[in-house]
């Protein structure tokens, strides 16, 4: 079920779910149909089918009992589905902080650093970057015990207690792809065991770290 995309419409609104259970992605888009429901594909197959067809191709995407018939213009294509609650549910976020950035600001923080994490260190905690943030900075950390970055901005965050997390390789490599070098806002919503970024019509999470960073 993991190599396969939730697909979910609901009044001219649909949303695309990919995850490994580890990181999740969510991406909404304005669609043509008026109906309500869900089902999954097979990922990889239908990006294929996506890039085979040419630029601002229609497609039409039908669901009957297990099977997927996507058409558009002339082709005619059928995928295999399997029940959207087999899907793993997104897990629910208690949201102890909030904070909201550039997205270029946060580009930075993450791309000055990354590249000093380890990879598959034993000290587990090593292998991601240390997000730290305070009502007045926000920090980024890496390391893999022979070098280490550190980028720091000074930034009114709103929030009255300093919190530290470490997000791992995996979720810190895809997040750098989905941020642009623009003033478009990011929305930062941590919780106890999981980040959420909010970037335009893209929900990003991904589970944390659970270790303490070396001082």
């Amino acid at each position: 079920i993991l190599s396969n995309l939730l697909l979910k419409v609901k009044k001219n609104n649909l949303s695309l779910t990919g995850t490994d259970s580890e990181v999740e992605m969510i991406i909404t888009s304005q669609v043509e149909s008026d109906e309500t429901g869900e089902t999954t594909i097979p990922a990889k197959k239908f990006l294929d089918i996506c890039r085979t067809l040419p630029d601002g191709a229609q497609i039409t995407i039908n669901i009957d009992a297990n099977k997927a018939v996507i058409r558009s213009g002339k082709s005619r294509f059928t995928l295999s589905t399997l029940a959207a609650n087999e899907f793993p549910q997104s897990e629910a976020l208690n949201v102890s902080q909030e904070v909201s950035l550039k997205q270029s600001t946060l580009k930075k923080l993450i791309d000055q650093v990354q590249f000093s994490m380890a990879q598959q260190d034993v000290r587990y905690y090593l292998n991601g970057l240390m997000l730290e943030i305070d009502p007045q900075h926000i920090v980024t950390v890496a390391t893999d015990g022979h070098r280490l970055a550190i980028s720091k901005e000074n930034i009114a965050t709103g929030i009255s207690e300093k919190r530290q997390i470490i997000i791992p390789r995996k979720g810190v490599s895809e997040l750098s792809k989905l941020l642009e070098d623009t003033d478009e806002p990011v929305k930062l919503q941590l919780g106890d065991n999981l980040i959420k970024v909010k970037l335009g019509n893209i929900t990003f999470s991904s589970k944390l770290i659970d270790g303490k960073f070396p001082d």
